[in-house]
């Protein structure tokens, strides 16, 4: 399948469907650092640049057309003017080119915040384009994370095909994850059990979650058995829950979860670094176990606490690794030294997931493929 890309960054779409076969025929970036990033994997690929300007391009016959026009006018981290910036209006520009082209199949990419911009209608522009041009769609959204990288990144998908729904759905929407309409059950269900509260001293009348203000979260099992101790969890106060990776550049704007607190993984461990204390830093004793009154633990039941520690940021491999792409794929040499890392982040961070992008061409591949079947019969 031979396809076109317009707002193409760093090419996720070629890196997934080259495996496929599939072949660019053109690309459409302005950015320096990407367009660099593209001659350096794609030279024989030509990079048209701005896609307002499609008019004086040549003349290509292609299959497919794919883009993720910019995000930032529809994003709820941003100022979500819409159709009313220039960037968003992009989103026009790509139905125009897709009129140009005339290919049978369409692959869109945006921010769920494209939803709900403007009221819907910005979106509601957009298909009914696509329907004005003899399209029918499908859409979706996917998270990257269920596709087999280390982040929660949900984007939109929208799906095209000339002259029919049906093959774009049946891209998108696989029957047998559906729910599908199951038969009511016979008898009531019982209720469910209730979590079971922790408490880290004795006594007390702490009860049931159901009876608790605010929801309890179970804790991390130690090995502290003192009657009169901690009571075998962890605190539940402050509670640290782990958040996804995130790669978004220095824009952070794309997934509307906001500008503070990076989400990167923190790993720490404890030990005495007083005569009582607990610091972080140092390797925990070993827990033992002894079968008589005296025995005391070295390891167990101690609780860590981290207060305003610093974490490193993600590497730009770790971003490459987030998105799906090869390692070292956007480390390239840029006017004879190696390319700096801040371009590298801004560029993965505006990319696509790979994984994403590989499964739905394996879906439009198949898709295809059986309409060629049902026309040669």
């Amino acid at each position: 399948m031979i396809f076109g890309s317009v707002c193409s960054g760093i090419e996720a779409a070629s890196c997934a469907w080259h495996p496929l076969g599939w072949r660019a025929e053109f690309l459409s970036e302005i950015e320096p650092f990407p367009s660099a990033v593209l001659a350096h994997h794609y030279p024989h690929v030509p990079n048209l640049g701005d896609m307002t300007k499609f008019k004086d391009w040549p003349d290509a016959a292609i299959d497919l057309l794919v883009g993720g026009t910019p995000c930032q006018s529809f994003s709820v981290a941003g100022l979500r003017k819409g159709l009313a910036d220039p960037r968003g209006n992009l989103m026009l520009t790509y139905l125009a080119i897709a009129e140009r082209y005339a290919p049978r199949w369409l692959v869109w990419e945006n921010v769920p915040g494209v939803l709900s911009s403007n009221g819907g209608r910005d979106f509601g522009t957009l298909l009914g384009g696509l329907a004005e041009l003899g399209y029918g769609f499908a859409y979706r959204v996917l998270d990257a994370q269920y596709f087999g990288v280390a982040q929660r990144r949900r984007r939109v998908f929208v799906i095209g095909h000339l002259g029919d729904w049906r093959p774009a759905a049946a891209v998108l929407f696989e029957r047998e994850s559906m729910r599908g309409d199951s038969a009511p059950s016979r008898k009531s269900r019982e209720g469910i059990a209730p979590t079971l509260s922790a408490r880290t001293k004795g006594g007390g009348g702490l009860g049931t979650d159901f009876e608790c203000d605010g929801g309890l979260i179970a804790g991390t099992l130690c090995s502290d058995s003192h009657p009169g101790g901690y009571s075998g969890q962890d605190a539940y106060t402050n509670r640290l829950v782990a958040h996804s990776l995130r790669g978004e550049g220095f824009d952070a704007s794309e997934d509307g979860t906001g500008r503070g607190t990076p989400l990167v993984p923190v790993a720490f461990d404890c030990k005495s670094s007083g005569q009582n204390g607990f610091g972080i830093g140092e390797i925990a004793s070993t827990m033992r176990s002894m079968g008589h009154s005296n025995s005391h633990q070295n390891g167990g039941g101690h609780q860590a606490v981290m207060h305003d520690s610093a974490v490193r940021r993600l590497t730009p491999m770790e971003c490459e690794r987030l998105q799906g792409f090869p390692d070292d794929y956007t480390r390239i040499t840029v006017r004879g030294k190696p390319a700096a890392d801040g371009p590298r982040y801004k560029a993965l961070g505006n990319s696509m997931a790979v994984p994403c992008m590989a499964w739905i061409g394996r879906r439009i591949q198949l898709v295809d493929d059986l309409i060629s079947m049902e026309i040669a019969a």
